[in-house]
């Protein structure tokens, strides 16, 4: 299986919440797992809100040490003008946040490569899970 992981999931791999055991899972049992590039810095950014919450404080240096560990095995969608622009559209047709929007036109992207192939998206934000549903992506549930 590719396992497409959006922010929210890769977060999860590291900070105990709920969905952890089932992101743990499916990368697990992933053959490969991907994400997009703006998915650093939005997990580094999580980290350091979610380490100001009450008894979590100790956890930054852990999260982010294991998190920079495991970055290389990540297979890294980066960032080119048609994916931008591919992720303007699918803002406009989903009604998505940007950076949601990126997420899903790399998906999009690596779904439509990987034709043929187990290809599963891994997310928890509702409307980006059900935009890409509705382009006929499978969701890892």
């Amino acid at each position: 299986m590719i396992l497409y992981l959006d922010t929210s999931a890769v977060v999860k791999l590291y900070a105990d919440e709920a969905g952890s055991d089932q992101v743990r899972a499916g990368v697990a049992g992933a053959k490969h797992c991907a994400t997009h590039l703006i998915a650093y810095a939005e997990t580094r950014a999580a980290f350091a809100r979610k380490a100001q919450q009450p008894g979590y404080e100790d956890r930054l240096q852990t999260w982010r040490d294991d998190f920079e560990r495991d970055w290389p095995s990540f297979e890294i969608v980066g960032v080119t003008h048609e994916l931008v622009r591919r992720a303007g559209d699918l803002a406009e047709a989903y009604r998505l946040r940007g950076y949601d929007s990126v997420h899903l036109a790399a998906v999009e992207a690596l779904w439509r490569a990987a034709a043929g192939l187990d290809f599963r998206f891994l997310v928890f934000d509702g409307d980006l899970g059900n935009a890409a549903q509705r382009l006929g992506i499978r969701l890892y549930v």
